[in-house]
């Protein structure tokens, strides 16, 4: 729990002041925290992925992917909007684009 953003004023800080990286699936923003860890935030709306079943697949799947992989991330907060592409891709396919993705993050996030 203490690795996810939960509350409206912690989206907010990353969205004021973000760094981007971004595929066809999905669109990462991220800003440095003052945590000792990489905290994640997901949002998938309705109007890109239309059924439950489907968003909640996907958003399974990002979270897996972070939890294997935020050892490598900087200490940032990130969050992850995921557009209409995702639902389509496989469960292979959308880990293998989010570490392309946490590679490149942290690559940007370092500069």
């Amino acid at each position: 729990r203490e690795l996810r953003l939960l509350t409206p004023s912690h989206f907010t800080f990353v969205f004021q002041d973000a760094i981007p990286t971004g595929s066809s699936a999905f669109t990462i923003l991220a800003r440095k925290n003052t945590i000792d860890n990489p905290r994640i935030g997901i949002t998938i709306a309705k109007k890109r992925i239309r059924k439950a079943h489907d968003r909640n697949r996907v958003k399974r799947i990002i979270r897996e992917s972070f939890r294997l992989n935020q050892h490598r991330l900087p200490n940032v907060d990130i969050v992850v909007l995921g557009k209409s592409n995702a639902e389509q891709m496989s469960n292979q396919e959308l880990f293998l684009l989010l570490e392309k993705l946490w590679k490149k993050l942290a690559k940007r996030c370092a500069q």
